[in-house]
């Protein structure tokens, strides 16, 4: 077969005894990456043009899953507030990042033993 990928996601998720969410996956990792670099939810959302209330949800998502918050937000003030990828968030933006680059590395061998 001419031009055959092995294609997949990964993602981490949390469970409770009644449910199953999505914690982290490529997108959170974006939305956290971008939240890095500009200080803002809003500019990050612009970044991936998404609306500002859905990366909210998302970020809102992350925060209330994890232990303590990945992403710490200041309203108001000269500059009008913005938001900060938590030491929390950043462990979990390293761990991410290496698990999607281990995965995409599985997924690039195991297209290499595919029958010719």
């Amino acid at each position: 077969m001419n031009n055959l990928r092995i294609n997949g996601r990964i993602w981490l998720e949390t469970t409770s005894a009644d449910a199953t969410e999505r914690f982290m996956g490529i997108g959170r990792m974006e939305l956290l990456g971008h939240i890095q670099r500009t200080g803002s939810i809003n500019q990050a959302a612009k970044a991936m043009r998404m609306s500002y209330k859905r990366a909210w949800e998302l970020v809102h998502s992350m925060n209330t899953q994890a232990d303590t918050p990945l992403v710490i937000t200041q309203t108001g003030g000269d500059k009008g507030g913005g938001a900060v990828v938590t030491s929390e968030g950043e462990k979990y933006l390293t761990h991410y990042r290496g698990l999607q680059e281990r995965f995409q590395q599985f997924l690039a061998n195991e297209l290499t033993n595919l029958p010719a």
